[in-house]
């Protein structure tokens, strides 16, 4: 990957508000920004949050270098003035949100940076890329994994994105549910388990198939997963078992009516002596093409486009407002836009969600002061949604790397179990439980 600064994966406005409160002296003023959500993708029942992580990975090289700010100059972005402050930048402000794999709603207050308006600005357009591309992955990974029931799902849309997107998507993926991926950048830099084999091109450069199928066991052994749909599906599974015997361990299908065939394919290896060897589909699937597939003898499903592309919600609508800002008297006080349709709730937040016999029935977002919230008791059973993820500057390890997305891969089904069972369908709905607001 191209080493590029984080800081300035951003839109040109951050630095120009930076620069004109530099000059009249609100640069410094403390704030509250939040990233929340009016609504989700129509007919979502529930969010899934990816991507926090990312932020942190990216928090850690959020500085400029010389090239940067001469940049910065040549192009007359900043004033001199602000060039020196940016030299030494470090974000020296506080993040609190959701953790990742954790639902969210309508509301949902996903995270909260504090610290001053010239530093948390700076961050706007990099927290939502990542938040808002990771999360609706996550999102759409997390129905397909609920419609492959308890068949592995996989990433392989690396080559249906761009070439950074694709390794975030797979990250995110494994956020919500699946349990590999194809890319091995996104292998190497999380620790995530890498798959792939053979594609048609490498049926088709050998003479015949019988040669492309030796040749492929003779390199990875009898337990890879061989292509069958290249010519005819029949003859290639018989050979394939001729080849590598009936401890073959899978054949993949790409093509045609994948249930149909699965079936036949599933029957024909029965009866050919290999009832151990998995059938792998591919092919353009999404949640409800795996939903389709319930009853069929898959045993394993590799998605790509409609993963990468969050199953046609390519983003989560997030926003990140100013919630809350000291004044010229020194005293924080909660601010609001009251925009036709984009009016926000002012303050900063706390996040809970209740349950009643074990299922979440509602999501509570308590908005007011910093006083006022720490005064604030909630309601016996209710869980606590926030996590500090920095604190004044200092970010939090546990929640970056391999063993960190795991956790969240595992937290992801919890609190899906969590939700009313209709968080599963895939009908079009309402959000499964409703955010209650109260504003101390």
């Amino acid at each position: 990957m191209v080493d590029y600064s984080p800081a300035l994966m951003t839109d040109m406005y951050e630095y120009t508000m930076l620069d004109a409160c530099l000059k009249d002296g609100t640069a410094n003023r403390k704030c509250v920004f939040e990233v929340f959500t009016r609504h989700l993708p129509a007919g979502r029942r529930y969010g899934v949050v990816a991507g926090t992580g990312r932020i942190l990975d990216a928090l850690e090289h959020f500085h400029l270098d010389d090239e940067d700010l001469k940049f910065l100059a040549d192009r007359k972005v900043v004033s001199p003035e602000t060039i020196d402050w940016l030299e030494n930048f470090h974000f020296s402000g506080s993040i609190k949100g959701y953790r990742e794999g954790e639902m969210f709603f309508p509301n949902s207050p996903i995270l909260q940076i504090e610290g001053t308006f010239g530093e948390c600005t700076l961050l706007e357009t990099l927290v939502l890329s990542i938040l808002n591309y990771d999360s609706a992955v996550a999102s759409a990974a997390s129905r397909m994994v609920s419609a492959a029931k308890d068949r592995p799902c996989m990433d392989m849309g690396g080559r249906r994105t761009n070439e950074w997107s694709a390794v975030a998507a797979a990250r995110a993926a494994v956020v919500g549910g699946f349990q590999g991926t194809a890319n091995l950048l996104a292998a190497q830099l999380y620790g995530l388990k890498a798959i792939g084999t053979a594609a048609h091109c490498f049926t088709l450069v050998h003479d015949d198939e019988r040669s492309a199928f030796e040749s492929q066991i003779a390199a990875l052994g009898r337990n890879t997963t061989l292509l069958v749909d290249t010519y005819n599906i029949e003859e290639a599974v018989k050979t394939a078992v001729e080849v590598a015997g009936p401890e073959l361990g899978g054949v993949r299908i790409d093509s045609g009516d994948l249930a149909s065939l699965a079936q036949r394919v599933r029957n024909q290896l029965d009866a050919l002596g290999a009832t151990n060897t998995r059938i792998t589909v591919t092919n353009d699937l999404d949640e409800y093409a795996l939903a389709a597939l319930q009853t069929a003898p898959v045993d394993s499903y590799g998605v790509g486009t409609m993963l990468v592309t969050g199953s046609g919600a390519p983003t989560c609508a997030m926003v990140y407002k100013l919630t809350e800002r000291e004044g010229a008297d020194g005293v924080m006080a909660p601010v609001m836009k009251k925009s036709k349709d984009k009016a926000t709730t002012p303050g900063r937040k706390l996040a809970y969600r209740s349950y009643e016999y074990n299922l979440a029935d509602a999501e509570h977002v308590i908005s007011g002061s910093e006083e006022k919230l720490a005064g604030y008791t909630p309601d016996e059973g209710w869980k606590d949604l926030l996590v500090e993820y920095v604190d004044h500057g200092q970010i939090d390890s546990s929640w970056q790397g391999h063993d960190a997305i795991m956790r969240a891969h595992d937290y992801r089904a919890a609190a899906l179990n969590e939700l009313p069972i209709t968080a599963q369908s895939l009908m079009k709905g309402d959000p499964v439980i409703p955010t209650e607001i109260t504003v101390l």
